[in-house]
């Protein structure tokens, strides 16, 4: 039996006309296609009616596959001579634990091909219209996830901070930001849904954002943007000059939505 293959794609942040050429040529080639909830899902009924697709996508609090099981599945179906495809979201080496299942191939015996992906850390600020970099404003940026601790983050004013599957831990980083020195006027925004015929943007400033948040009812999936860039987005001056005083804005509180 020939050996088989295993490819990584970075099919970008959803929108399927995202995807790069050689990822959707890699795609159409699959013979077996193990693929996540937030990629261009839509193309997967493009696919030959032979190829099977296994549905590994992780949700907050549902995950149909551990990352453990998703590397096994990978390896197994490979050594049945297929061409498995690993289909992510935005790229597979950014957040999105790619260099995970590559080495765990590499363990054995298989060499992994990687097509790298539109990372929505860049892409969904810029489907908002925020540049994550601008000259005068921001001259680098910082992608993080929400799920840790960003006690060593680096806050500078020159710098815009990109956090991904942040909105369940939003009121803890608006405290621990704002608690290293962060000020409380600084910008952010909050794009739910990237790309989508359902993307929402809200902004704000660190101060009074989690209960913006709140009243927004604002979901996963959802990119946030931290900095002076925010200004840059075509709604940011109406939403920030209709921003009213609260009477009371308490960080420490958990947030009513989830991540």
């Amino acid at each position: 039996m020939d050996k088989g293959s295993i490819t990584l794609i970075g099919g970008g942040p959803g929108d399927p006309e995202l995807i790069t050429v050689a990822g959707y040529k890699a795609l159409m080639r699959a013979d077996v296609v193990l693929a996540d909830r937030l990629g261009p899902t839509a193309l997967l009924d493009e696919l030959e009616d032979h190829v099977q697709v296994i549905d590994v996508g992780k949700a907050p609090g549902s995950h149909l596959a551990t990352q453990e099981e998703i590397n096994q599945r990978l390896v197994s179906e490979a050594r049945q001579g297929k061409n498995v495809v690993r289909l992510k979201g935005g790229d597979p080496y950014v957040l999105g634990r790619g260099g995970e299942e590559a080495a765990y191939a590499a363990a054995h015996g298989f060499t992994v091909r990687v097509i790298p992906g539109i990372t929505s850390a860049v892409a969904v600020p810029a489907a908002a219209g925020i540049p994550v970099t601008h000259r005068g404003l921001a001259a680098g940026f910082s992608v993080v996830t929400g799920h840790q601790e960003l006690g060593d983050v680096p806050l500078r004013t020159d710098h815009t901070l990109v956090i991904l599957m942040g909105v369940g831990r939003l009121a803890a980083t608006v405290q621990t930001l704002t608690g290293r020195g962060l000020g409380t006027n600084t910008p952010i925004a909050i794009i739910e849904r990237g790309y989508s015929q359902t993307q929402r943007t809200t902004i704000g400033t660190l101060e009074e954002i989690v209960v913006r948040a709140q009243q927004a009812a604002v979901t996963n999936p959802a990119v946030i943007v931290i900095g002076d860039v925010v200004r840059l987005a075509p709604d940011a001056a109406v939403q920030l000059a209709e921003l009213q005083p609260l009477t009371h804005t308490d960080t420490a509180v958990p947030a009513l939505f989830v991540d």
